[in-house]
């Protein structure tokens, strides 16, 4: 190995960190490192079928021995793919006295660009004819044309950098630490030329799927002869489905860009023709171009949008279908070539292209979990200035339900927000408040379809009702929080709670204070409104609501007046026992998903169809009674918690006197009390007066025995 002192190590390929994209390290394990003899900062030729050079940094722990991880341009430029062999070795370094960069011609060629290429690249390890990509420039690469010395080099701040390339600047540029020039570029080839490039790092949270398209789509394309061998023929088409903004297009980029393949896109919109045969002729073109160039892969973007279910009306759909169905079957007449489908609708597409020999495997791309999370942001905010007191893991953990392109929207938010306060250009910098700031305006895409709300209150907010409180806290919140101890006993947490009782007693303010002490998404259902008088609507509606619940896990599901839906079945109309019959097997399926919880409130528990009340359905109940004299008193507390409340008002006497008073009941009582005192100052004054005036507002006990005699107690 040129420049080697020791013998190579045969590594096995690995995907690079999320944030050590664009960086050119190589991440070795502690075996290879002492079997080599290099310490982090030093350089290793990583060769494939080409060499190429690399950073050596320390690798964690989850990386086995036989391992090295590189990123996208380090395994372009070594001519390999994750799971192929490299052979790395330690070579020596000269420093650089001058290199060349091609820059693509979308790149205005002046000092901003200098000076952001010359911080890329020092320090690093390059050679001339490698490629590389900087986060900040866009997907375009740069190109290193040559070297002072040749060879393996190494930029310092003595580094005379030239940019060729990109617009052409007028007059050179010099710093005193790094000489800049800048070369016109005529006749000089575009550094940018094709489609931008995806990579693996480029994708966070789904790394187990990508393995499974890799497994789908790698192998038949680079060793077909393995199928053969075994006398099996190989997959034809991998249809990724789930719900919007989760990776799925992403994914069969990344896909194509790190395999040698030629890659067509197909998108269902784009070729859907008023003219008979039409589209289906751009089908045909379409697959005939991957025959001619394979191994190639075909993307059908929004596949629902050409090969929904066929109809007896459907005429131009049912044409599509029959041609993409006739093109699959043949794709083992037309080379290496494999299909990959993209759809957030995947009941909608036709039955006939969900089977073996066309599209083989159907991989769910979901919602990400809290690691899933990190990794993307992660790859969202590594070239983004971030403050110390950013905590991302912190932020994963508060992003439930977001997928990717929710956690791609809140980086570009808290980034504009930076811009919005920020005072100077060199201390700009993106800060915890700022992504704060972003965390108001960014929901989570899953729950914009539906009451769906995050809630503030907390159970501070509930007087009374401990018991209640309790009870909802080991049966909710345990599950999240100790986990590991129902696992390590095999119990199951109970997959719904039922809070029954009087009117006005406080179950809805409960389940709202339940989500905000759970911090989890908080779906909020109204019986009434789930129920439609066509045949299947109503069923469908509640399958939606768990299906987008299941998407924003972890989440509390709270059916508002349960009654109204979920009647005893025999007793109701025929709309009632089928939405009823859907709950059942839809609350059935929880069990394998503590992290969904149903929440039912009813004041008539009697009228709920028992089927629903019983042991692993919503099976734990919870009356939420009148209020004692002692709730009373903590719900006076909480409402007059921020009123100005005159010093002559006694709580425990109100508390007292209010026997018979539902929580509503005293939050109206309070209510009233206030409008009192602000009727005797709005009649003192006028309005632009009453500002100025507002101080003097003074809630007293007079107020509250005036408005005692306007509330009627709800338990007379």
């Amino acid at each position: 190995m040129a420049g080697g002192d020791v013998d190579g190590v045969e590594l096995t390929v690995e995907g690079a960190q999320k944030r050590d994209a664009g960086r050119g390290v190589a991440r070795l394990p502690e075996t290879a490192r002492h079997t080599l003899g290099v310490l982090s900062g030093d350089t290793v030729v990583v060769e494939g079928e080409r060499a190429t050079v690399a950073k050596v940094w320390p690798a964690s722990g989850d990386l086995a021995g036989d391992r090295v991880r590189i990123d996208a341009d380090t395994r372009t430029n070594a001519g390999v793919t994750v799971g192929d062999s490299v052979t790395v070795s330690p070579v020596s370094v000269a420093e650089a006295t001058r290199v060349t960069v091609d820059v693509p011609e979308t790149l205005d060629a002046d000092d901003d660009l200098t000076a952001l290429v010359t911080r890329a690249l020092l320090d690093r390890p390059i050679k001339a004819g490698e490629q590389l990509r900087i986060e900040r420039l866009g997907p375009a690469p740069l190109a290193i044309e040559s070297t002072t010395p040749e060879g393996t080099v190494r930029v310092t701040n003595e580094t005379t950098i030239a940019l060729r390339g990109g617009a052409e600047l007028e007059t050179d540029t010099t710093t005193t630490t790094t000489t800049v020039e800048a070369t016109s570029t005529a006749g000089t080839a575009d550094a940018s030329e094709g489609s931008a490039r995806v990579t693996y790092e480029d994708i966070g949270g789904l790394d187990d799927e990508l393995d499974q398209v890799r497994e789908m789509i790698e192998l038949p394309l680079s060793e077909p002869e393995l199928f053969q061998e075994l006398g099996i023929e190989p997959p034809s088409g991998v249809l990724l489905y789930g719900p919007p903004g989760t990776g799925k297009t992403l994914i069969a980029r990344a896909v194509a860009g790190e395999v040698d393949a030629f890659f067509t896109t197909i998108s269902g919109p784009e070729i859907v023709s008023k003219y008979k045969g039409e589209s289906e002729e751009k089908l045909r073109e379409a697959f005939d171009r991957a025959e001619e160039n394979a191994p190639s892969v075909v993307f059908i973007d929004e596949i629902d949008s050409i090969a929904s279910a066929r109809g007896d009306d459907a005429d131009m759909e049912t044409r599509v279908v029959a041609q993409l169905l006739t093109l699959m079957d043949g794709l083992e007449n037309r080379g290496q070539v494999v299909v990959i489908g993209a759809t957030n609708r995947v009941d909608a597409i036709d039955p006939a292209l969900r089977r073996g020999g066309r599209f083989d495997r159907e991989i769910e791309i979901g919602a990400p979990g809290e690691a899933g999370r990190r990794e993307v942001l992660d790859v969202h905010t590594r070239s983004m200035p971030l403050a110390e007191d950013v905590d991302l893991d912190r932020l994963a953990a508060r992003t439930h339900g977001f997928v990717g392109a929710d956690l791609e929207s809140l980086a570009v938010e808290a980034a504009m927000a930076a811009l919005r306060h920020r005072t100077e250009r060199d201390s700009l910098a993106v800060t915890r408040a700022d992504f704060e700031t972003a965390m108001a305006a960014v929901d989570p895409s899953a729950m914009r379809e539906y009451v769906a709300e995050n809630p503030n209150a907390g159970f501070d907010d509930v007087g009374g009702l401990d018991d209640a409180k309790a009870t909802l806290t080991e049966a909710v919140e345990w599950p999240l929080s100790y986990s590991a101890l129902f696992e390590a006993t095999a119990t199951d947490p109970p997959a719904g709670v039922l809070l029954h009782g009087p009117p006005g007693t406080g179950k809805t303010l409960l389940a709202r204070a339940l989500a905000g002490e759970s911090d989890v998404n908080f779906i909020s259902v109204a019986g009434p409104e789930l129920l439609d008088r066509y045949v299947g609507e109503s069923e469908k509606a509640i399958r939606e609501v768990f299906a987008r619940a299941r998407q924003a896990a972890p989440a509390i599901v709270f059916f508002d007046e349960i009654d109204a839906v979920a009647g005893g079945r025999g007793e109701t109309h025929e709309v009632t026992e089928r939405v009823v019959s859907q709950l059942l097997t839809e609350i059935d399926g929880l069990a394998e998903n503590p992290n969904l919880m149903v929440l039912a409130a009813t004041n008539r528990m009697d009228a709920i169809d028992p089927a629903l009340l019983r042991p692993g359905r919503i099976e734990t109940h919870i009356e939420v009674p009148a209020p004692d004299e002692a709730a009373r008193r903590a719900i006076f507390a909480v409402h007059t918690d921020d009123k100005p409340v005159a010093e002559d008002v006694d709580l425990d006497r109100l508390a007292a006197d209010a026997e018979g008073y539902s929580g509503a009941d005293i939050e109206a009582l309070c209510r009233a009390a206030s409008m009192a005192a602000i009727r005797e100052v709005a009649g003192e004054y006028s309005p632009d007066d009453a500002t100025a005036h507002a101080d003097e507002v003074s809630i007293t006990a007079e107020h509250f025995e005036d408005a005692g005699e306007s509330i009627t107690p709800t338990f007379e």
